[in-house]
């Protein structure tokens, strides 16, 4: 598969798009010269911390207005795995009030007393009591989801804990590690982009800057992957890595010319 060939790219946001709160250069350029050549595009986060109203709100200030169609959480795609597996379950939600008002426009009960099923995501209000209380469900052998493994979050200063480490932390006090995960590379998040896309695996390019999530995500689901640059991984770590993506580029304006 060649990039003459996607009929969407599935774009990661901060390390790829943006960093922090700031535009990586040409990332506009890109998004128009996907448009122009006819081709499409969504955002694909595995940062359950917000949701997309939020995503659409900050792309719009670096420039970009698009509907809220484009940009697929891991949090939104985790509601769309609960109704289908777990339909009107209670879920204890460990997550921040954005990730739970993702639930409630899913109608998703959530119910931090008596939940029948847990779910973690990257909490940005994370207290001690509520890695107990989460701990005490998990131990008492509820279904266990995760909306994404990523154990560090790029910010523009260097890194914050992520989900992963809270994995671990679980781990290390109750011997168990999420049932499922459905953020990038696990297939449900795919699933969900393809349910909203209509679109065929091979028809989507997965593009961003790390290779444990976005590089894995082409290689397990089939899709051309596309690294950058521009975020996390370096040379070395690509270098070491047995994960390899399909292309390699500076960052997204890189692609401008062969669009």
């Amino acid at each position: 598969m060649e990039l003459k060939d996607v009929k969407c790219f599935l774009l990661d946001m901060d390390g790829t798009f943006y960093l922090g709160g700031q535009l990586i250069d040409g990332s506009l350029d890109f998004i128009d010269k996907v448009v122009s050549s006819g081709r499409d595009f969504m955002f694909l986060t595995n940062n359950s911390s917000h949701n997309a109203n939020f995503y659409v709100q900050k792309l719009a200030k670096m420039g970009l207005s698009i509907d809220r169609s484009k940009v697929m959480t891991s949090g939104e795609a985790t509601c769309e795995k609960l109704n289908e597996l777990y339909p009107g379950k209670r879920c204890f939600v460990l997550g921040n009030e954005f990730l739970k008002a993702e639930f409630a426009e899913a109608g998703i009960a959530v119910d931090d007393e008596n939940p029948e099923v847990v779910v973690i995501g990257f909490d940005t209000t994370l207290t001690y009591q509520k890695m107990w209380d989460v701990c005490n469900f998990v131990r008492a052998g509820l279904p266990y989801i995760a909306t994404h493994p990523d154990f560090n979050c790029p910010t523009e200063t260097g890194f914050m804990p992520d989900i992963g480490a809270i994995i671990d932390f679980i781990a290390a006090s109750t011997g168990r590690r999420p049932d499922r995960i459905i953020g990038k590379p696990h297939t449900g998040i795919v699933e969900a982009v393809l349910r909203r896309t209509g679109l065929k695996v091979n028809e989507l390019a997965m593009v961003g800057d790390r290779l444990y999530t976005d590089i894995e995500t082409g290689r397990r689901s089939g899709m051309l992957s596309i690294l950058v640059m521009s975020g996390e991984t370096t040379e070395e770590m690509l270098a070491q890595s047995e994960t390899k993506p399909d292309l390699k580029f500076g960052r997204l304006s890189d692609m401008v010319p062969l669009l």
